[in-house]
């Protein structure tokens, strides 16, 4: 496998797999699948996924898309006021969400695939133009 040194300038580019921004909905998603959660924890337990690498990610891109998933029906939420303090959205993921997630995922498995083919490419290419 190739290794390159990062040069400061692409540091927060998506290249470094720095941003998985749209990776963030099927990531809550798969939360959701086992717990009912407040965003605030959302946020948390993203932050605790190997994907993130132990970054804190954008709160209010993971309320972002918590309200988009919500507008096209793939979770729900209802006010939880059963704690003392302020009443907090409980988020749960749907049926829709559920099968949104299956489609997440055979997705991301072909472009697994997908770029498992375009890394032996890009080596190779890489490697020639080296000689």
């Amino acid at each position: 496998m190739l290794k390159f040194s990062l040069k400061k300038k692409f540091q927060d580019c998506p290249c470094t797999g720095a941003n998985l921004e749209r990776f963030i909905n099927p990531a809550i998603l798969t939360l959701l699948v086992d717990n009912q959660l407040h965003g605030y924890s959302l946020v948390q337990k993203l932050q605790e996924t190997d994907m993130l690498r132990n970054k804190k990610p954008d709160p209010a891109g993971v309320y972002r898309g918590l309200k988009l998933m919500e507008q096209r029906g793939h979770v729900t939420a209802v006010w939880d006021v059963s704690n003392s303090g302020p009443a907090k959205k409980l988020y749960s993921i749907t049926d829709d969400g559920l099968e949104c997630l299956k489609t997440w995922i055979n997705t991301l498995d072909t472009y697994h695939n997908s770029l498992g083919l375009f890394l032996s490419f890009a080596q190779k290419t890489v490697l020639n133009h080296q000689d």
